[in-house]
């Protein structure tokens, strides 16, 4: 904005704007007030965008430095047009440390626009950018010597930035390009992780590291493991990191079930999402298919499919990668690792269980609403996280149900922990074996109850053939693993296979699989079955 004023914006409790803007425009009057800035201006209304400007927005009679501060703090985007006489605008260069100090405060975006100037003159203070500095240290005392410093830090650290410069091509051209960047960054609200997300950090640089390599070509990423393990956690965390990155994109929660009845709905979901927050009607899921598949050709996306344990349930949505443009990457969590490999996955993330020192902060925050245990409860915390076997979900639900909770409770839950799992835990992971058939649920049984720990050439001798290809199953769906041909299972899933046999006949327990304390039972108390 085009000002001599020399105030330095500052916050305020006084003030006359009290709504939340998408946009905040800065520029200097003079330059582009009646041409670039207001075709900005315009178009961006046009669409809905809710975006602040001075002369459009500042109420006479206000505070004109705290009007701005507050528009500031409460906007999404800054565009900043840097042109030939920006600098000279003590106004605008107030404005621009403010701008960068709300970016690095609150991580908004920052775009800057070099209009007809070299953003290395923006950079590096040269030509008119050097000149107009020039021009306000004469006379300068201390005080406006330092307030030159900050001028100059935030015009190098916003032309650090990436942006768009306007020289001789069509502005209308970078006008529609600068809007839809912006509608993708408007469109790409953060998804919601939940809170006490503990290590999430860890998962984000691991991925990320493994993503820089499938630069070129459609990637397809496939985040697996058993449930409560925190894949959607992390699907979402993901999403929210580098969707800006594309040109546009799209998150579709629990497919699994969603697909069986919901398909229609889907498919608008994913196209609203990919057509940058346009609404889109499809009459039936045919005609659904085409139109994705036409638009997904067309466009550099990021789609996530959450919670895909079949490949059919992708048919309608993206049955194939090569439906995707170049660059583009799906994202796709399953508890079923072949579902991954089926699909073309390059790159495959398994869901490690949190170490030690992480889920005791997990729990500690559901428990406690702190990072530690109080010290009274340490014993028995370490005791249920070590239950919990760095399962997130089971760190949640059991803090959660202790909150508050006598001693006494404390002591009691854990007692029967010991015996009979969390119901809540245990219909969560109960969902991999219901998807299991008859035969593979029966060797997963028989593993849970007598093999656990055994040589997987020797289980597969007393388990017979079903078990050749129903063990594999087993490990694809994370409910065993394998390791130097040794058979282990989670603590928590074992229990669960234990759960199940004991709901199988609960008051006989010689009429079903015997775990070894029902076995005692058996021998001891006559209770099995006559011959």
């Amino acid at each position: 904005m085009a000002s001599s004023s020399t105030h330095t914006i500052t916050a305020s409790s006084s003030t006359t704007i009290s709504r939340n803007y998408d946009v905040f425009l800065s520029f200097t009057g003079c330059d582009t007030r009646k041409n670039f800035s207001d075709h900005h201006y315009t178009t961006l209304t046009a669409y809905g965008i809710r975006t602040f400007r001075d002369d459009e927005e500042l109420e006479k009679g206000g505070d004109i430095a705290s009007d701005l501060s507050k528009a500031m703090e409460e906007s999404t985007i800054f565009l900043i047009v840097s042109s030939k006489n920006y600098a000279y605008s003590r106004w605008c260069l107030n404005e621009l440390v403010k701008i960068i100090e709300v970016k690095n405060q609150k991580e908004r975006m920052v775009l800057p626009i070099f209009y007809h100037v070299d953003p290395s003159d923006v950079r590096n203070q040269w030509g008119s950018f050097g000149e107009a500095l020039a021009y306000h240290k004469i006379h300068a005392n201390q005080e406006k010597k330092e307030m030159l410093q900050k001028w100059r830090t935030a015009l190098k650290e916003g032309a650090n930035l990436s942006g768009c410069h306007v020289d001789n091509q069509y502005e209308t051209g970078v006008v529609k390009e600068i809007i839809d960047i912006i509608m993708r960054r408007l469109n790409n609200q953060p998804l919601s992780v939940g809170k006490n997300v503990v290590g999430i950090d860890v998962h984000l640089k691991k991925l990320k590291l493994l993503m820089n390599k499938e630069l070129n070509k459609v990637s397809v990423v496939g985040i697996y493991g058993i449930g409560g393990a925190g894949k959607t956690t992390i699907a979402k965390a993901i999403y929210n990191e580098i969707s800006h990155q594309y040109e546009s994109s799209s998150f579709l929660r629990n497919i699994k079930e969603r697909s069986k009845s919901d398909m229609l709905q889907l498919q608008q979901e994913l196209l609203h999402g990919i057509l940058k927050g346009k609404f889109v009607r499809t009459s039936n899921i045919d005609e659904g298919t085409i139109m994705i598949k036409r638009c997904l050709s067309s466009n550099r996306v990021l789609v996530v499919f959450d919670d895909v344990d079949e490949l059919k349930q992708l048919e309608y949505l993206a049955e194939e990668k090569d439906w995707f443009e170049s660059k583009s990457t799906i994202i796709i969590t399953s508890r079923d690792k072949q579902v991954l490999t089926q699909y073309g996955a390059t790159i495959s993330y398994e869901v490690p269980k949190l170490n030690k020192e992480a889920a005791v902060e997990l729990f500690s925050l559901w428990a406690f609403k702190q990072n530690l245990p109080e010290e009274v409860y340490k014993n028995l915390s370490y005791s249920i996280v070590d239950y919990a076997n760095g399962v997130p979900l089971a760190l949640k639900v059991l803090g959660a149900s202790l909150f508050g909770k006598k001693l006494s409770e404390w002591e009691s839950a854990l007692c029967k922990l010991k015996t009979t799992p969390h119901m809540e835990i245990y219909n969560v992971l109960k969902i991999s074996f219901n998807g299991l058939d008859d035969m593979e649920q029966w060797i997963f049984l028989d593993i849970a109850c007598f093999f656990k720990g055994n040589d997987k050439y020797f289980v597969l001798r007393i388990l017979g053939p079903y078990a050749e290809h129903g063990i594999p199953t087993l490990e694809d769906r994370c409910l065993v693993t394998i390791s130097k041909n040794m058979l282990d299972m989670h603590d928590l899933i074992q229990q669960m296979g234990w759960e199940i046999i004991r709901r199988e006949c609960p008051e006989d327990p010689g009429r079903s699989k015997l775990r070894d304390s029902d076995a005692y039972d058996v021998l001891t108390r006559n209770m099995g079955t006559s011959l």
